[in-house]
């Protein structure tokens, strides 16, 4: 079987940086997923995360999860659960403006140690963008340009606990879904596993490692690159012990950005009659995939070319 690709990002710095550079492009064309080591944010600022987020977790979020699941009944459930997922979840904000500061029940050192960390990975996402033009012959900096609209990308944290399931065959920890959004950077448990991706039609443990930083592909780089790279299936399996933590940062396109297949990727591609997907705005696609969510990702796009015929979109915003 394939081994999960893992990246070492120190070795872009050496004589093997194509061949790194060959392993993240494999990993975009026949994974949709990555794990990336040596990535530039410290061990230290990680381990500080991973403590703040599950002292949060025990302090401020664990009872009233527990309350959640008695008025459900979900501890006695004897059939799928199709509508729910077993996680605990709150939300931040960083680009184009943070609402870590609003963000209820955070103590002050865990506001500002979440501010660093957004910050790294801000940069880290960057830095990924780069290279995945690199590997398209793409020229640097159009990814960034492709998702900035009139104010910027948008960025955020979903932070997430995953706690011991009773029914893991009933109850998802998250059901299978693709992500909407541009490029999104998980930090994960490194001793709780559950994340799996649909590969060749079979779920694929995501290895927790120590200090890593999973990345994989939404739908909108999927847009961008024709199809090149996909955007995959993933879920999350609860487990009936340990609690398993997930921090997922979406660096996703502004709002307004106006999303479509590279031009240039489309004149690279010789054969007749290519597919070619939708051109829209981010936001539309976003609420389009609010409620479908869970469901297919081709439905989605085509539903964004109807409307593209009935709108007449301006090119990207690069201010």
């Amino acid at each position: 079987m394939d081994t999960f690709p893992v990246v070492n990002m120190e070795m872009l710095n050496t004589e093997k940086r194509a061949v790194t550079l060959e392993k993240i492009k494999d990993a975009c064309e026949n994974w949709g997923f990555f794990e990336v080591v040596n990535h530039g944010i410290s061990h230290e600022l990680l381990d500080t995360v991973e403590r703040f987020t599950k002292e949060h977790y025990k302090k401020c979020m664990e009872q009233r999860f527990k309350e959640m699941v008695a008025s459900k009944g979900l501890e006695a459930v004897q059939t799928e659960i199709k509508d729910l997922d077993w996680e605990s979840t709150f939300f931040l904000k960083h680009l184009p403006v943070s609402n870590i500061s609003e963000v209820p029940d955070l103590e002050d050192d865990y506001r500002k140690i979440m501010k660093e960390f957004a910050d790294k990975l801000e940069k880290l996402a960057e830095h990924l963008l780069d290279l995945l033009c690199e590997n398209l012959g793409l020229e640097q900096g159009y990814l960034k340009k492709a998702f900035y609209g009139s104010k910027g990308p948008t960025f955020g944290t979903k932070v997430s606990n995953y706690p011991p399931c009773p029914k893991p065959d009933l109850i998802k920890g998250l059901r299978a879904h693709t992500d909407a959004g541009g490029i999104i950077l998980l930090f994960q448990d490194d001793k709780v596993s559950g994340l799996q991706l649909l590969k060749d039609g079979k779920w694929i443990d995501v290895p927790p490692m120590r200090h890593s930083i999973v990345i994989n592909l939404g739908d909108q780089l999927e847009v961008i690159t024709n199809g090149k790279y996909k955007s995959v299936e993933h879920r999350v399996i609860a487990q009936t012990d340990g609690n398993r933590m997930s921090l997922a940062s979406f660096y996703n396109p502004g709002s307004d950005a106006v999303i479509y297949p590279a031009p240039e990727l489309l004149e690279k591609e010789e054969k007749e009659n290519t597919v070619t997907y939708p051109k829209f705005v981010f936001e539309d696609y976003m609420k389009l995939y609010a409620g479908l969510k869970f469901q297919a990702k081709e439905p989605r796009f085509e539903a964004m070319k109807a409307v593209e015929t009935s709108v007449n979109l301006g090119p990207i915003a690069t201010a």
